[in-house]
């Protein structure tokens, strides 16, 4: 029974009252004398309170995506690096398999409101693998645009945190189905991912020296994995980046080291710098210079600002206030920051789910016109 269905809580909750109940049934039974009744008491006290508190620990994992799973939970390696070697014949496999649908409750068929497929990449560059989902817009599936390529925006969510986040919480699919469908934005590929590359280790989209290269898988494998299997634009610009929180950061790091993949990018409530705590490690290698290249803030006082357009999400509440306006501020052209600031709002998803569909349409209006159809993709 996986730790975040919705069975299992129900199930908790279900033992919480049967628990609850029999300690009420038993509590003047256990109400005498005597060190044995004490530890009964006591151990009716402590049963139920266990019992209350895993429904709630569960309840508040499933709203805020802390683990995915029980490896997770429990420490343990839940995502396996794969490297992907050439065949004889110098072609490779595929970097990105379908392994179906996912039902989100789009309002028509795939022709009208598009479709979300689970998918895992597999890196051929790092060696690196993730799941995800990929939303394609219905004129994906529609007779007439069968040639056409489509623009590609990553969205990232926070850390800890799962993709599917990204779908249950922010409801991002959702809002660019509808987008698409009232013809507000441009028909777009979504893809849906986390921040961390490896499920042990909070990587913040930094190529660790001697450790796993997140920031090469997002700015090469991810690219190739999408573009292997869907009709994606390679156009230069094309292609854009949004995320919350950690996956913000990453976001903006993208289209700073990678402006000719993606054109514009959106950080929501996003840190400028890579914190380095117990689940990063040393992301350095102990190295100040390499330390302020993944300082995005540095990055835009020492070195030549790239031809993008950067969104930073933020409200005058919240503790990355300053420090976007500061980063907005240090911006030189051909580089443009834009800012999404609010009277107020929290560092959690009801904030984000508001937020995306102004973001959707800002990513859409800054990247760059789609190229002419041509052959290629599933």
């Amino acid at each position: 029974m996986g730790l975040t269905s919705q069975t299992f809580l129900l199930v908790l909750v279900l033992i919480a009252v049967a628990v609850s109940a029999l300690a009420l049934w038993l509590w003047p039974r256990a109400a005498r004398k005597g060190p044995l009744a004490w530890a009964g008491r006591l151990g009716l006290l402590v049963v139920t309170q266990v019992g209350i508190l895993a429904v709630l620990l569960v309840a508040a994992n499933n709203e805020y995506g802390f683990y995915s799973n029980w490896n997770e939970l429990l420490g343990r390696a839940s995502s396996k690096q794969v490297l992907q070697p050439g065949t004889k014949d110098g072609r490779r496999p595929p970097a990105l398999t379908v392994q179906g649908q996912e039902s989100i409750g789009l309002k028509g068929t795939r022709e009208k409101a598009g479709q979300v497929d689970r998918v895992q990449i597999r890196g051929p560059v790092t060696g690196l693998s993730m799941d995800g989902y990929a939303y394609l817009p219905p004129e994906y599936f529609q007779k007439g645009h069968e040639k056409e390529k489509f623009p590609v925006v990553v969205v990232i969510t926070g850390q800890p945190g799962v993709s599917k986040n990204l779908i249950t919480q922010l409801k991002v699919p959702q809002a660019a189905s509808a987008a698409i469908m009232k013809k507000e934005i441009r028909p777009t590929i979504y893809l849906l991912v986390r921040p961390s590359v490896v499920a042990d280790r909070d990587t913040n989209c930094t190529d660790v020296p001697g450790g796993p290269q997140a920031l090469a898988f997002f700015n090469e494998d991810v690219p190739l994995a999408v573009t292997d299997v869907y009709r994606a634009s390679d156009a230069p610009g094309s292609w854009g980046a949004v995320g919350n929180s950690t996956g913000g950061y990453c976001a903006l790091k993208l289209a700073m080291t990678n402006p000719a993949r993606y054109g514009a990018a959106a950080g929501l409530s996003a840190d400028y710098f890579a914190r380095q705590d117990g689940k990063t490690g040393d992301l350095y290698a102990g190295s100040k210079a390499y330390r302020n290249e993944n300082d995005l803030t540095w990055r835009l006082e020492h070195m030549p600002p790239p031809p993008v357009s950067l969104l930073v999400g933020t409200s005058k509440n919240e503790g990355n206030y300053g420090p976007s306006l500061k980063f907005a501020q240090k911006a030189k052209p051909p580089l443009k920051v834009d800012k999404l600031v609010r009277d107020e709002g929290g560092h959690n998803f009801q904030t984000w789910r508001e937020e995306y569909p102004v973001v959707l349409k800002w990513l859409d209006k800054e990247l760059k016109e789609l190229t002419a159809p041509r052959d290629g993709g599933r």
